[in-house]
This record gives C-alpha cells, structure tokens and sequence, in this order.
C-alpha cells in the first residue's frame, strides 16, 4: 500500500471548548485552500513523539481555508490527547493526512436521527449542521457527563437548528436523561441512525437498535478508540502473500502488522486498534478472528477482509491480498 502524502497545517489558533476539550483550527501552511471534505470525514494527525491519531472535522464542510477539530484529553489516553492538549500550541506545524469518510451521511433517508455522546459530537455536529443547510429532516441527542463538559454549546444554542437539539447530562435529573430506549423502539423504513462517542455508549445505542430491528444498513457509526482483545489462548499462525507465495509466521502475542513489518512488508497503518480502516486487507483464503470495530457484523461474517493490526485467525493460515 503506498501512504497518503500529507498536507502540512499550522495551528491558527487553540481554544478550550469545555472542561477537557479543546479544539484546534487547522490551516495550510501556504495559504492554499485545504483539500474539500463532507459531514463526517476525518483526518489524522502526526503528534509530537510519532504517534497518529484520528480526529472529525467539526467545521462546516463549504469552508476551504481551515479544517476544526475537537479533542477530548482523556485519562486513559495512550498518549495522543496528552500530546494535542500539552505539547501542540498554537503556530505549530502539524503533518496530517487528507479528509477520509468512513461515516457519511445517508442523503437518500427521508430522516436521520443523530446520537453524540461526549467527544463524538464533533462529527454529529458536522452532520447536523449539513442537514440543516439542506433542509432535511433530522433530531440531534447529546449526552454528556455534565453542562461544563459540553463542547460546542454556544454554536449549538446560536443555530437555526437549535430546537432539533437535545440536552442530557449524566448529573442531571432522570427526566432529562437520554431516552434510549424510546428513540430507537421501533425503526422505520427510510430512517437512518448515526452514533459517535464513548465505546460504551455506542455500544449500548448500536445494541439497544439492533435488538429492536434496526437494519444494519440504516445503522452508522464510527470508533475512534477501542480495546485491543487479546487472549493467553491465542494460536500462532501463518500469513501467506499471494503475489509472491511467501509465508510470513504470526506468532502468539504478536500482530499481524508487526510480524509483516519485521519480515520487511509494508502495511499501511494508524490506530492499531482496529477503529480506523487503515490496514484493511483483502483475505483471500482462511477465515479471520475479527477483533474490530471497523467493519460491520455483516462485513466481518463475509470473511472477505480483515484488520491485521489487531485480528488474528481461526485457521492455521490466511492467504492475504498482498
């Protein structure tokens, strides 16, 4: 795979949003125009000390001259939300990729019901912000832990879509608190659901859709950080490239990604969480042990790809499109 040339951006200015969160504008070093994007596109970032992570766009998409990104500095952070809060400031260079979209808007619905929990209404944001400008019919929840820790308030409030948004806080009165259960009871035909946040609430939303019916096609979402799974039962196996025949042993307790990178294969990669797409491979023969979060329940039961950066095997061997 040959990697995405980067765009160099210089921070024009870094503001604290909320508690914990802050966001950066992101222009061309050059002055140029940045590349377009759509609602719900994402670039990632190189940070000081080699480490890359991805962020949404946050700003309105018809804008060429900055792109906006919100970050939430988390104390189970592996160090990339230290890194923007404490060592990125304002007039730093930063290298980042061109926009990619792995969460689209669906503009064929004929509703869109949009769920942000904490830090992922960077992207809800964008989106409803874009239905709005086209005049389609959608409703935007945000969940957050508290008043002080909700990002984007006094755009929200200062909108013309402001009433189609609604408030719930963790410290708040149960009256308030997100009606999960009533907002997704029963799915209509042409409706979309769109989630980003916490892993845990997206999982409760993505759960609480599907136990009532939700088709996965009216289901979109999109994780940012997750959980590497792991297992002390975890079997060796082998890789095989197809071009070349070559076989590549994947020990226990190493990736895929790190035992292709040793035998000296390059493979495109980011998150090595399995969130981000980067890595996706072509599996050509075997069957994948999917530990990701990228692709759907009915892309992983196609065993037709896989995120070798953190998915294994469940047979003795993979013959990979490589």
């Amino acid at each position: 795979m040959t990697p995405t040339p980067a765009l160099s951006v210089r921070v024009a200015r870094k503001r604290v949003e909320a508690v914990d969160i802050c966001t950066f504008e992101l222009v061309s070093v050059d002055g140029s125009p940045l590349p377009p994007f759509s609602a719900g596109s994402h670039v990632d970032v190189q940070l000081p000390g080699g480490l890359t992570r991805q962020y949404s766009l946050c700003n309105d998409p018809s804008e060429s001259h900055r792109y906006l990104i919100g970050v939430l500095r988390d104390p189970a952070s592996r160090g990339g939300s230290r890194s923007m809060h404490d060592q990125v400031a304002e007039r730093q260079v930063l290298q980042i990729s061109p926009p990619r979209n792995h969460f689209p808007l669906a503009h064929g619905a004929s509703r869109h019901l949009l769920l942000a929990g904490g830090i992922g209404v960077t992207p809800i944001l964008c989106m409803a912000e874009r239905l709005a400008h086209t005049g389609a019919d959608f409703e935007m929840h945000y969940s957050t832990r508290s008043v002080e820790r909700s990002a984007f308030r006094e755009r929200i409030a200062g909108s013309t879509f402001a009433r189609r948004v609604h408030f719930h806080f963790d410290d708040g009165d149960d009256s308030q608190k997100l009606p999960l259960a009533a907002l997704v009871a029963a799915p209509e035909s042409g409706m979309h659901l769109y989630v980003c946040g916490p892993k845990g609430f997206m999982d409760a939303v993505l759960s609480a859709a599907r136990a009532t019916g939700w088709p996965e096609t009216q289901l979109h979402y999109e994780f940012f950080a997750g959980d590497v799974a792991s297992s002390g039962a975890d079997a060796p196996f082998e890789v095989q490239l197809a071009s070349s025949g070559r076989m590549v042993f994947v020990e226990r307790g190493k990736t895929v990604v790190k035992a292709l990178l040793d035998a000296g294969v390059d493979v495109a990669v980011s998150c090595e969480q399995g969130v981000c797409g980067t890595c996706l491979t072509r599996v050509l023969e075997g069957i994948p042990d999917h530990r990701d979060m990228y692709l759907t329940p009915d892309e992983q039961a196609a065993n037709d790809q896989f995120t070798p950066c953190c998915s294994r095997a469940k047979t003795p061997r993979l013959v990979l499109d490589l």
